[in-house]
């Protein structure tokens, strides 16, 4: 099945909420929607008389991600071996066997068990986004998209940054997991990413850290049950982690990971390279020898490029990337594709793409048909 949808509210949308948006797409013929997460603003302040003995799901008003109590430090994997005394010699004081430093008092820690009732003392970190305004809101966004059949997937704050200092690591690792808690919420299929600049001089090293903050970030959505899949976007600047042949590397290492196919980006990275249908047959051939399957969660736009280097979005029918090319890629292998427009002109394009798919679908069924009707003669 192939799915058409812009990565955003539509423009011509009355509304401004998540289903107000999913409602516009639907009425518009398409089939796809990626919300944006972009604004991602944790509090951290104590629990409130009224919350204590709810879950933290049941908190009207609040979407609570993390729950925060007393307790006592982990006891360190290994005891530290004693040091064997030392002998002394004639007239040398004794020299004592060094003793362990104590252990600290309790210490705040996330409470792992999502059921487990808040209790006074506890502490919140409760997220503010523009997506919901707590658990139930995102649920019956959720809901609204199954039943329009709108496949929903949403897209992390722009600016992350999984290669940066600790700080800015920090920041982007705990949004991509809060990220994926929003996911889950609504029964998104996936949170797409970017993973953020080189930073260190050699790229094996950039693909090592990589590789540890992805694998972190996997065990937490574990952790929290979370069923969304992590969407790493192809990159359109040659600074910024996420050449196409980076990411599947990724992608086969984290299994949760999966590619998402930024053809403006692939585009301008690679200097123009997508002209013909044979060069998208080759990004799909490539992509599908790590994913396994016909399956794949794209993006499409105009794009202004120079030098390898992505310099804007534009409406497709501006740039030198022409969609033709890949929906006869679609058609010649009948692959499961959504395809999201990234164009500053979003449900516009989307429709476009659309037509045109629609167009030499039609064409290509009218073709077969002659050919049938002229082997029957």
């Amino acid at each position: 099945m192939i799915r058409f949808g812009p990565s955003g509210i539509p423009l011509s949308c009355k509304g401004r909420t998540p289903r107000d948006g999913i409602e516009d797409v639907h009425n518009l013929g398409l089939n796809a929607i990626e919300l944006q997460f972009v604004r991602v603003n944790v509090e951290e302040r104590y629990a409130h008389e009224q919350e204590f003995g709810k879950k933290r799901r049941e908190v009207e008003g609040q979407i609570i991600v993390d729950v925060l109590r007393q307790q006592e430090p982990e006891e360190p994997a290994k005891k530290p071996v004693k040091a064997k005394p030392k002998r002394k010699g004639k007239g040398e004081p004794d020299i004592p066997t060094p003793v362990p430093a104590p252990t600290s008092g309790p210490v705040m820690r996330p409470v792992a068990n999502e059921q487990a009732p808040i209790e006074p003392g506890d502490m919140l970190r409760v997220l503010h986004t523009s997506v919901g305004a707590d658990y139930t809101d995102l649920a019956d966004t959720g809901a609204l998209a199954r039943n329009l059949d709108v496949f929903l997937t949403i897209h992390a704050p722009y600016y992350m940054d999984l290669l940066g200092g600790d700080y800015v690591a920090t920041r982007s690792m705990d949004a991509v997991i809060y990220g994926g808690v929003v996911a889950d919420a609504l029964g998104a299929k996936m949170l797409v990413t970017h993973l953020g600049l080189y930073h260190q001089p050699e790229r094996t090293e950039a693909m090592k850290s990589v590789l540890g903050k992805l694998k972190e970030i996997e065990a937490a959505y574990s952790a929290r049950k979370i069923r969304a899949k992590l969407g790493l976007e192809t990159s359109g600047k040659q600074m910024v982690f996420g050449q196409l042949d980076e990411v599947l590397q990724v992608c086969d290492k984290v299994k949760r990971c999966q590619p998402v196919l930024n053809f403006a980006h692939i585009h301008a990275r690679e200097k123009g390279l997508l002209k013909r249908q044979e060069e998208f047959q080759d990004v799909f051939d490539r992509t599908k020898e790590i994913t396994k399957t016909d399956s794949f969660y794209t993006q499409f736009s105009g794009v202004q490029h120079e030098g390898g280097n992505e310099r804007r979005y534009t409406p497709i029918k501006k740039g030198d990337l022409r969609f033709e090319p890949l929906a006869e890629c679609m058609l010649e292998n009948n692959f499961d594709v959504t395809v999201i427009s990234s164009s500053p002109l979003m449900e516009h394009d989307a429709m476009y793409m659309k037509v045109i798919y629609e167009r030499l679908s039609l064409r290509q069924q009218m073709k077969l048909t002659r050919g049938k009707a002229v082997l029957a003669h």
